[in-house]
């Protein structure tokens, strides 16, 4: 092989090698896939009612500004609440407040917020928030809680009844006041 021969094939060598080098090089990413687009987690409703009822009885109804869903957990995001609760013998409980959760596995909502309670038979119950449990019918003011009715007021941390507000139990800083000025 001559010299001119060697030179040459070096040349194709070199021009290949390069041209090889360039290609891995210059390989564009792969793009992302673009069709796996992540459905959005939540829904937002403008100004709807959420309920519940038990043997043919509604026992309670929210109706909100704006609620919003997680979509996996059914869980609610309540804003600006307005609600009733429907005892047994007829009486109502009214229900307005800030904010809200309903927890859709347990059925338990709480509400926070200028929660301000009042009964068709003339009770009213504020708290810094309101949670009513499912499973025990329970429904209780918590923090600062104050109950008042006729002429009787009653404060305590905690407040809760399992009858609509007929007996109430009362759980820490519990005070009565029956009748005077000062209700």
């Amino acid at each position: 092989m001559s010299k001119r021969t060697k030179w040459l094939l070096a040349g194709g060598l070199a021009v290949f090698v390069a041209l090889v080098v360039w290609t891995v090089a210059t390989i564009p990413e792969v793009p992302q896939d673009q069709t796996k687009v992540e459905a959005p987690k939540t829904m937002t409703y403008e100004g709807n009612t959420l309920s519940e009822e038990k043997d043919g009885r509604k026992l309670w109804e929210l109706t909100a500004e704006r609620i919003e869903v997680d979509v996996e957990t059914q869980d609610v995001k309540l804003v600006n609440i307005t609600g009733h609760f429907y005892a047994e013998d007829g009486r109502t409980v009214e229900i307005k407040a800030d904010q809200g959760e309903f927890a859709n596995e347990t059925k338990d909502i709480s509400v926070k917020g200028n929660v301000d309670i009042h009964t068709s038979d003339g009770a009213s119950l504020k708290g810094q928030e309101l949670r009513w449990q499912a499973k025990e019918e329970m429904l209780a003011a918590i923090g600062d809680a104050v109950a008042v009715k006729d002429d009787m007021k009653v404060t305590g941390d905690r407040i809760e009844s399992t009858d609509g507000f007929n007996k109430i139990k009362i759980i820490g800083k519990a005070h009565l006041v029956k009748g005077g000025d000062s209700i």
